[in-house]
């Protein structure tokens, strides 16, 4: 009888976390696929004879914090082509998540008019270079541009990961209690 109400106990807490996470994931992901990007810091920068718009959805970036980034120049995507080339503080190219086959800017899966990348991080602080290029009508340009990242933002990684495990261990720590302790019991008569 004890085995059984352990775990019907332990089954209870697996089912009460589980469903409010799963329901929170599903609710983020519908809303996901329909919010626009809301842009809360632009910069124009001059690449050659053109001009482009590259707008932040976090400012100021900070390190390992996702954000949206949106490139735009001026007439719109539909004239020219773009390139992006991301160097991190220590001078290491990065792959800014470009679909496997595109050479150029990916347009922004949220907000298809302009260029974009899409819950994008940047791992380190320091100082990251952006290397623009367009070709238009008066030709290829380039242009850099740097962006300032911060430390990482909230607690260090080791205590983010040993706090949220700590109920993965209360977890196994019930289950053992129920295994172990939950055997057979001698029959009393009296």
């Amino acid at each position: 009888m004890r085995r059984l109400a352990a775990g019907l106990v332990t089954l209870g807490l697996l089912l009460g976390f589980a469903a409010p996470a799963q329901a929170a994931t599903a609710q983020t992901a519908t809303a996901q696929d329909y919010t626009p990007v809301e842009i809360v810091h632009q910069e124009v920068l001059a690449v050659g004879p053109y001009e482009l718009t590259v707008g932040f959805s976090t400012w100021p970036v900070r390190a390992q914090q996702s954000l949206d980034f949106t490139f735009e120049p001026t007439g719109g995507i539909d004239r020219f082509t773009g390139t992006l080339v991301v160097a991190s503080p220590s001078g290491e190219e990065i792959n800014a998540r470009r679909p496997p086959g595109l050479q150029g800017l990916p347009r922004h899966p949220r907000q298809p008019d302009v260029w974009g990348l899409d819950v994008f991080a940047l791992e380190e602080p320091g100082d990251w270079t952006f290397t623009l290029g367009l070709d238009g009508d008066q030709g290829p340009a380039t242009a850099t541009m740097t962006v300032p990242v911060l430390e990482q933002p909230g607690p260090p990684l080791g205590l983010s990961w040993l706090i949220s495990t700590v109920p993965l261990f209360v977890i196994v720590g019930l289950l053992a209690v129920a295994v172990v302790g939950g055997g057979r019991q001698p029959v009393r008569t009296p």
